[in-house]
């Protein structure tokens, strides 16, 4: 019996079972599925490309629909963003729990609404359901597109030589951010109360559609941002080893380069999460060419976005090494992100403590 696991299939996994059947072949089609890419490309007309995501719609009723929603949003339309090409359309799917009462959905599609009209995005199509066996917080699906010229879209795949590697924000902003929306009472007896509140704040960081948008306007390919990546399960460090296999390139990086904000570190240190693995929605690594990095931190900078130079892109002979410390390591993927646990954990105690109570 193969061993049974949460979170995003393998890449072995990918490659064995998804890449070899992806249905009719199609010249349009400019870039397909690949492991460490987040969107997939097709040309639309002479000269304009459309570039698609799709994801889950996760929504977490205890976060309130305001913030439910707006996460919900931002999770599709970050890997859309980081296509380079401006946000468009979203196509929506809701199977939701038969609980759900019409004013709830009323009030979760007005959040749904306003957080998609906020950043440009209009609804075009969907289907919206109540279905016996379905849950929070995976109640469906969305595919989100964005559109543009045909030579202005970027993937990871186009990392090149000599780029420099720019993340912003910093690691595991949603693993810390979920913990302390979710466990603020519990996790503030280990690290405070103004550690979580911190931590609280960065769920409004959970996106990476605002420097995407920066990298946009700044320039792509020659003209500065050669690839962008959202480091989301494996963390930054998940990320990077991404962007190294899509490209098929080497990579040299330092770890005491990438931040690691105070907040995030006490509550990754108490749940006993790695914050350099810990899922991080909000974090985006960038490649971009070696004579426009330091003022495409500079833009991020202006704009309200963290960003930090954490290495280079090097030809594939040199490997892929993560510096650290305690000496030079290979950097590659750390396989099931340690956040699924740790929270995994202390869901099943917060269930217990209710029971008891």
């Amino acid at each position: 019996m193969s061993e049974q696991r949460t979170g995003k299939a393998t890449a072995e996994l990918f490659e064995r079972v998804i890449l070899s059947r992806l249905g009719a072949r199609d010249p349009d089609v400019l870039v397909g599925p690949r492991h460490g890419v987040d969107v997939g490309v097709v040309r639309v007309a002479n000269g304009v490309a459309m570039a698609l995501t799709a994801d889950p719609v996760f929504i977490v009723p205890a976060y309130g629909w305001e913030r439910a929603a707006w996460f919900a949003v931002h999770i599709l339309a970050s890997d859309a963003s980081t296509s380079g090409l401006p946000l468009r359309w979203m196509a929506v799917d809701l199977n939701l729990p038969p609980e759900i009462t019409d004013d709830e959905l009323t009030s979760l599609w007005d959040a749904f609404h306003r957080a998609c009209e906020g950043i440009g995005v209009a609804v075009v199509t969907g289907h919206t359901a109540r279905y016996d066996g379905c849950n929070w917080p995976m109640v469906g699906g969305a595919v989100c597109m964005a559109s543009g010229p045909e030579d202005r879209f970027v993937t990871p795949a186009m990392a090149r030589v000599g780029d420099r590697i720019v993340v912003t924000k910093g690691a595991a902003i949603e693993a810390t951010a979920l913990f302390a929306a979710t466990f603020p009472d519990r996790l503030a007896d280990g690290v405070g109360r103004d550690t979580v509140e911190a931590g609280d704040r960065l769920f409004e960081q959970m996106t990476v559609v605002p420097e995407a948008t920066v990298a946009r306007e700044f320039g792509v390919r020659q003209a500065g941002v050669t690839s962008m990546h959202d480091a989301t399960e494996g963390g930054v460090v998940g990320g990077l080893s991404e962007v190294a296999a899509a490209s098929n390139m080497g990579m040299r990086v330092d770890l005491a380069a990438i931040p690691v904000r105070p907040e995030v570190r006490a509550i990754c240190e108490h749940t006993g999460m790695d914050p350099y693995t810990s899922i991080s929605e909000g974090t985006l690594i960038a490649t971009v060419v070696p004579q426009k990095s330091e003022a495409f931190v500079s833009a991020l900078t202006e704009s309200g976005v963290d960003a930090a130079d954490v290495g280079e892109i090097r030809p594939p002979s040199d490997g892929r090494v993560l510096v650290t410390p305690d000496g030079d390591s290979v950097l590659e993927h750390p396989g099931l992100d340690p956040f699924w646990g740790a929270f995994g954990r202390w869901a099943q105690d917060a269930a217990g403590i209710a029971e008891a109570g």
